[in-house]
């Protein structure tokens, strides 16, 4: 695993989005599995969605992806997708945007992704991080 970069720092610092990924320079914000399966992850995500304020604007339990939107303060939009790699093994990545009229949101979109999957790990069985190539 590569470490973070000048470019990448900079990104970071200078951005009103954070998402997750399988491949990612930032251990924190790769992707994570949880022994479980695609409805009850979605369930205990949305579940977490409503009790931070957010509104459920689409939940697509098919396409395993959740859309939630700030229901007060700043305006974020978060894309949750979930895919089941195999039975009771279920991957969780976070999109997540701050609309604001400044070129940064001084990383609040990273916290936030930070603490969603913190309180996610706490709701359901935490199995690691970046397992993809080690499941299929």
């Amino acid at each position: 695993m590569k470490a973070l970069g000048v470019r990448d720092t900079f990104n970071r610092v200078f951005s009103t989005r954070t998402e997750t990924g399988e491949i990612h320079p930032n251990k924190e914000l790769q992707t994570r599995y949880y022994k479980t399966t695609k409805d009850k992850a979605m369930a205990a995500i949305e579940e977490l969605l409503k009790k931070r304020g957010f509104l459920i604007k689409r939940s697509e339990e098919e396409r395993g992806e959740i859309v939630g939107q700030s229901a007060k303060g700043k305006k974020v939009l978060i894309v949750v997708s979930v895919i089941t790699v195999k039975p009771f093994r279920t991957a969780v990545d976070f999109s997540c945007a701050t609309d604001t009229a400044l070129p940064s949101d001084f990383g609040s979109s990273r916290k936030l992704t930070l603490s969603l999957y913190q309180e996610l790990d706490n709701t359901l069985p935490y199995i690691g991080s970046a397992l993809g190539s080690e499941l299929l």
